[in-house]
């Protein structure tokens, strides 16, 4: 069906509103000049700038180390809570347990980042990178979940019984034939909650402490004194590796569901 010239319009102008403002700051990243909106030339000197200022790469540093670990602990517990969900039938709080797990999806930031500060308060935690953590965990596994339970809807529940008929444990049945299928939702799951992590800036906010301030915590003290081309740099620095990861995260999904086709028909035709 041909694209008419309404609908190809629209997609212009809705690519350009989300992306040429991306363009424009990788192009004065590249600015000689101080004035982020007057173009002098091009240099890459802000790039040296930027691996000389200290608070910029330690916050860097926390970030990264947030977005990892609460990444993993989200995929984790998102992956169970998804296949509780989806394969855990009727139970006692199943309700209550499917709104906790769903709740943080709708809840706005500032209440999920408030209440969790007056947890850590309450029990006597001190804020820094375990808190952030514990609150970007917290907030991620719900979309983790899912991810995976979309996946877990359209598994075909015969592969894991004909594993359970030839001898394989429960387990054995989880680790060799329904996580390997389910694995592209994971990746998935764990690459949006490391985005999350990575972009927050209201829960940890609440929740980091004087040691551990965050990239996006830096980078809004930053621009209320003004923009500056560090920023576009790092800015710059942070779209090519979400680029990059986002581009290896589709090749390895793709190769792994042309994959997982093959041997469904390898076994369709072994039937």
């Amino acid at each position: 069906m041909r694209m008419s010239w309404f609908n190809a319009t629209s997609l212009t102008l809705g690519f350009a509103f989300l992306y040429l403002p991306m363009v424009i700051l990788i192009i004065y990243s590249f600015n000689e000049s101080r004035l982020v909106t007057v173009w002098a030339g091009f240099s890459t000197k802000w790039y040296g700038e930027l691996l000389q200022n200290q608070s910029f790469l330690d916050a860097a540093w926390v970030t990264l180390k947030v977005a990892v670990f609460s990444s993993t602990l989200a995929t984790i517990l998102g992956t169970m809570a998804a296949y509780v969900l989806v394969r855990g039938g009727r139970f006692m709080g199943r309700t209550l347990f499917s709104g906790m797990i769903y709740a943080p999806l709708v809840m706005p930031e500032v209440i999920t980042g408030l209440s969790l500060l007056l947890l850590f308060i309450g029990i006597g935690l001190d804020r820094g990178v375990l808190t952030i953590v514990l609150a970007h965990t917290t907030f991620s596994m719900a979309f983790v979940s899912v991810v995976v339970s979309s996946r877990l809807v359209t598994f075909d529940r015969s592969l894991e019984e004909a594993a359970l008929d030839l001898g394989a444990s429960p387990w054995d049945a989880f680790r060799l034939v329904t996580l390997p299928i389910i694995a592209p939702a994971v990746i998935s799951g764990w690459l949006l909650a490391f985005t999350l992590s990575l972009d927050d800036l209201v829960i940890a906010s609440f929740t980091a402490g004087p040691a551990s301030t965050t990239l996006p915590i830096r980078i809004f003290s930053a621009v209320r004194l003004g923009v500056s081309p560090e920023i576009n740099a790092l800015s710059t620095i942070m779209i090519a590796i979400v680029t990059v990861g986002v581009i290896t995260a589709s090749l390895v999904s793709k190769r792994s569901m042309v994959r997982q086709k093959r041997d469904e028909q390898a076994a369709a035709r072994a039937t």
